[in-house]
């Protein structure tokens, strides 16, 4: 098979996951690097074992006929027109989340996506990991019966000892809690319940540590959701946590419940207590641990068969204008209608 050629933009922390997960793929090839920074080939080639060339004009970089894919892994604030451009040059994309810091240029990407018919993945890569996996086929397969309540946290102290908190600092580039970091969470509820959002209400606060006085939003919010036929979810996004890393899910039905790798249900005799699942967790912050193999192969093999990936940017911005809604509340502390924020 011929490998699907890849262009990586920005070659930071995440970029360098992206990298070590495509030269473990037969099915793709990076070809070159788009960098602020004079990088060098032949270091790449040892770390990587990738024959890269390195560009510093993004118009140029666009022009290299042999780029199939472009992966976007600069800082959320440069997604959009990165985006836009690339899909204008006729690319497919991969894109790191979030893909944009407001609504506006979100429904603007997805709008230029539309008209280009661009193919596009969006790293929600928890998607892929094999409990999100395993907790959609038991849903789907009724073995809890019908969802009425759900439930994702997500907890990870991110600090200064983080490179990218020099510039996320700041509302302006780093959105918010819930738009940076817990939109994982938000987006595998939202995921697995499968049904729409109609209104949310946020609560947000901050820690008092004074490691976290320079950031000019809440650090920790909390998320209520209320989706269409009476299901209501919660999403914790504390990203000032002094705690190890912690991602749950929980889901409730009416016939049983999961919570991360264990279930119960009621609709399977002989079941006294939960039942432990053999599958991976989200039990990691750092993205070295991310599926994104998974999440790579899926675009692979939705490209081949010229349909769309089921992480597409159309279904990443329904979970990101959830996120607008829910900030928006966070600011007004109001409940928010999700008809506000049209699709």
């Amino acid at each position: 098979m011929t490998p699907y050629k890849v262009g990586i933009v920005g070659f930071g922390w995440v970029a360098g996951a992206h990298m070590e997960s495509f030269c473990k793929m037969e099915q793709f090839e990076v070809t070159a690097v788009m960098s602020s920074r004079n990088l060098d080939p032949g270091e790449i080639r040892k770390q990587y074992g990738a024959d890269v060339k390195i560009y510093h004009d993004y118009r140029e970089f666009l022009r290299d006929p042999e780029i199939d894919i472009v992966d976007i892994c600069t800082p959320q604030f440069l997604h959009p027109e990165q985006a836009i451009a690339a899909s204008d040059a006729g690319k497919s994309i991969i894109i790191e989340k979030p893909i944009a810091l407001t609504y506006e240029d979100s429904l603007k990407m997805l709008e230029r996506i539309r008209k280009n018919n661009t193919k596009t993945s969006i790293c929600f890569e928890v998607r892929f990991i094999s409990s999100a996996k395993a907790i959609k086929s038991i849903i789907s397969q009724g073995l809890i019966g019908d969802v009425y309540y759900g439930e994702a946290d997500y907890y990870h102290g991110i600090g200064p000892w983080y490179a990218n908190q020099r510039w996320e600092v700041k509302k302006k580039n780093g959105g918010s809690s819930l738009l940076r970091a817990g939109c994982h969470a938000l987006d595998i509820l939202v995921y697995l319940v499968e049904q729409e959002v109609e209104e949310v209400f946020t609560y947000a606060n901050t820690s008092t540590n004074k490691v976290y006085e320079p950031y000019d939003y809440p650090l920790n919010t909390v998320t209520l959701l209320k989706f269409k036929n009476n299901v209501i979810g919660k999403v914790s996004s504390c990203t000032d946590c002094m705690q190890p890393y912690v991602f749950n899910m929980n889901i409730l039905g009416s016939e049983g419940s999961i919570k991360n790798d264990q279930f119960h249900s009621k609709k399977i005799e002989g079941l006294n207590g939960w039942s432990k699942m053999d599958v991976d967790l989200i039990d990691s912050g750092d993205v070295s641990n991310h599926p994104y193999v998974e999440q790579f192969a899926h675009f692979a093999e939705s490209l081949d068969k010229g349909v769309e990936a089921s992480n597409n940017l159309e279904s990443a911005f329904e979970t990101h204008r959830i996120i607008f809604a829910a900030d928006k509340s966070a600011e007004t502390g109001k409940p928010v209608q999700l008809k506000d924020f049209p699709k």
